[in-house]
């Protein structure tokens, strides 16, 4: 039998295709999986033949420095498909980079299944007729899609949220807070800088700050910072405690969180965590960002909820002072801005559908394969 190609070009790719290496090798444990990806699927029992942490950026600008890389992993690609290797490709996310590989597969004639497809609602609609033309099926993440991606002829299921798989079972507010040795009642602030050292760079300094900001006004809160396993923090500019790889423990713990604009937004609906959601990058892609991008809201958990659930400082908004005052409410449980917004993250949290994406998806594969 032919193996399943898997692409995923950044750590949340990564995470999600874990869960489909998992169910596949479940249910088809004959079935090879070659993958571009990372330590998750690479976990699950995927062969990995180019490491996701190389291809990792954000950003129009930022973008331009892989494409020599890019265009050599293409070659090698398309060299694997036309070896008559591969039965089914899975992409994950990384439109830039996926788009072309789907047309390769569209040239050797192997069906393409894409999980979590791109985000033509907020820019790049002009790529739904190449969709249409390239993939044999798509899964998306998020309820609106669906109709969307089927109104332009893209055969689409709506598949749930995969974080719900892995919000199956939450800790308790007090276990989380014990687990993170938090003993007392005292408030607690997460900070969520980014999830790539770009993202870091760009906003670490600033969440310091405002964190200080807060205790300035709260000087009983308790700070924890939430990192992935695979970036490095320079702790000369941090001095709170690291956690990695637990968001949701410590999105239970907290009583407010300042959030990077990304998926960390809708993992804290799930937890049911207040936040004010930030997010700063160059001067030239946010100005192209403008231009582009057609939606009101960057934050996924406003996108998802269609309104303004979780406050928004984007690029110069972004000022310690202004998102420290925000937070001191959100951190005050029986505050106005506290009660309206966790009972808004309720109504995010049920728009994201059931658990068992990745079963949902692997069972498409199977079909196609």
């Amino acid at each position: 039998m032919r193996s399943i190609l898997m692409i995923a070009g950044e750590a949340s790719g990564d995470l999600h295709g874990a869960g489909v290496v998992r169910e596949l090798r479940r249910m088809r444990p004959d079935v090879g999986i070659v993958a571009m990806g990372g330590a998750g699927m690479q976990a699950e029992g995927a062969q990995i033949i180019e490491d996701a942490r190389r291809l990792a950026v954000m950003g129009f600008v930022e973008v331009l420095r892989k494409v020599p890389h890019h265009y050599r992993l293409l070659r090698a690609l398309d060299a694997r498909l036309a070896s008559g290797s591969i039965g089914l490709v899975i992409l994950i996310d990384y439109p830039g980079f996926n788009m072309r590989v789907a047309a390769r597969a569209k040239k050797y004639g192997v069906p393409v299944l894409y999980y979590v497809t791109p985000q033509v609602w907020a820019w790049g609609a002009g790529r739904l007729p190449k969709l249409a033309q390239l993939i044999t099926k798509a899964a998306p993440i998020l309820g609106f899609e669906e109709p969307l991606l089927r109104a332009h002829g893209i055969d689409a299921t709506f598949v749930g949220h995969p974080l719900l798989d892995r919000a199956k079972d939450l800790p308790t507010r007090a276990a989380a807070r014990a687990q993170l040795g938090v003993t007392g009642a005292e408030p607690v602030l997460a900070l969520f800088p980014g999830s790539r050292e770009q993202e870091l760079d760009r906003h670490l300094n600033d969440f310091v700050a405002t964190a200080e900001a807060v205790r300035a006004l709260r000087p009983d809160v308790r700070v924890i910072v939430s990192v992935a396993p695979t970036v490095d923090v320079d702790r000369a500019r941090c001095p709170y405690p690291l956690v990695r790889d637990a968001s949701f423990t410590v999105l239970r713990a907290a009583d407010a969180a300042l959030c990077k604009s990304g998926t960390t937004t809708l993992e804290a609906a799930v937890a049911g965590c207040p936040q004010v959601v930030v997010y700063r990058t160059s001067p030239i892609t946010y100005a192209l960002a403008r231009r582009w991008v057609r939606i009101p809201h960057i934050a996924l958990v406003n996108v998802v909820a269609g309104r303004e659930v979780a406050p928004e400082l984007v690029q110069d908004a972004f000022e310690p002072e202004v998102a420290a005052v925000m937070l001191d409410r959100l951190l005050d449980t029986t505050s106005e801005e506290h009660l309206t917004q966790v009972a808004g993250l309720a109504d995010v949290r049920a728009k994201l559908g059931t658990a068992g994406a990745a079963h949902r998806v692997a069972t498409m594969a199977l079909q196609l394969l």
